[in-house]
């Protein structure tokens, strides 16, 4: 009776707890919070100041005394402190302003995705800052990255055939061949996602042109002109920053086909993890990834002609979900309808 009572009072959550950016799923409200998983805080302190998308303005802005940094790195835990207070942030913001929202015994269940390579130590550090923060204890149950995002694309991982699915998210490429409810083979690359191609298009710009550049300019480059394959039609982009000779600001054009270049590493890692999946595949698999393909999730699984290019590769078809930055946050809000059958499986184990 007062399990029952207690939940009404609750709210259970799901999160896609990204290195870029952090996805909130509640029960019976779907996706409520899209923020970046950025948190600014008073230098020499821990003082969180700012988190999401008032501290991702800071980035590169802001004065001494407050550094905006990602506590997530590589889609595992950096700053355990600040990972805590980043979680806290969203189960405050999407939990309901009543009058017993802040009763200990209301605290909430969570399902968070992780990144299918992690360890021991490393899941046990999510779900320790997951109850640091105010979830239930006991009751912070992880599921890897390339299921919840399977389920959230809608492929049918509980049927006896196989399911590919390709989740490129900020920190890292997530491949999995997926069958009876089961990861049958995975490859976790964590080198080959949106900040690694942040970080090769900042690199080749001041190796070819002498021009620093942020972070922030090096995404909405790869946003605006980025690709894996050749475009139809070829584009410019003006960009604007530091001449590394002259120390003064400097704005030029860069195209498309230098950019693709500068992404040429990543983009081949991530050519390869699924090549690899696929190599050790067992036959009665491959034959079903022969009719239904790949499906590629996560915001960087957006870059024009990526797609094009695995077909190409893997000579299967290629499908980009509906909405890949949302993929793994609806897989964890699906799963919350086995959070009983997981809190029994966990007590088990």
């Amino acid at each position: 009776m007062f399990g029952k009572l207690k939940s009404l009072f609750s709210t259970d959550i799901g999160i896609d707890l990204g290195t870029a950016n952090s996805l909130v799923y509640a029960k019976d409200r779907g996706i409520v919070l899209r923020e970046p998983s950025v948190v600014a805080i008073q230098a020499g302190s821990k003082r969180v100041l700012a988190v999401g998308d008032e501290a991702k303005k800071m980035l590169g802005k802001t004065p001494g005394n407050i550094v905006a940094i990602r506590p997530m790195k590589s889609g595992v835990i950096a700053d355990f402190d600040i990972t805590e207070a980043m979680i806290k942030y969203f189960i405050d913001k999407v939990r309901p302003k009543r009058f017993y929202s802040n009763m200990k015994w209301a605290k909430p269940r969570m399902v968070i995705a992780v990144p299918s390579g992690i360890t021991e130590v490393e899941k046990r550090a999510v779900e320790d800052a997951a109850e640091h923060a105010g979830a239930a204890k006991g009751k912070v149950f992880l599921i890897e990255e390339p299921m919840a995002a399977a389920i959230g694309v809608g492929l049918p991982v509980s049927e006896p055939a196989g399911s590919m699915i390709v989740d490129i998210g900020g920190g890292t490429c997530e491949v999995a061949i997926i069958s009876l409810a089961g990861i049958v083979h995975s490859y976790s690359a964590r080198a080959a996602g949106g900040d690694a191609m942040d970080e090769c298009i900042m690199k080749y710009v001041q190796r070819v042109y002498n021009l620093l550049i942020g972070e922030r300019m090096a995404e909405w480059i790869k946003m605006e002109i980025g690709s894996a394959y050749p475009l139809e039609e070829e584009m410019k982009l003006e960009i604007k920053g530091r001449d590394i000779v002259a120390g003064l600001p400097k704005t030029l054009t860069i195209t498309s086909e230098e950019i693709r270049e500068a992404l040429k590493d990543p983009v081949t890692q991530i050519v390869d993890a699924v090549r690899s999946t696929l190599d050790k595949c067992e036959p009665e698999l491959a034959a079903d990834l022969v009719d239904r393909g790949l499906v590629l999730s996560g915001g960087s699984a957006q870059l024009r002609g990526l797609d094009k290019l695995l077909s190409e590769q893997t000579r299967l078809p290629v499908t980009l979900a509906d909405d890949p930055l949302s993929a793994v946050a609806e897989g964890t809000g699906q799963v919350m309808n086995e959070l009983d059958f997981l809190a029994r499986n966990k007590r088990e184990s």
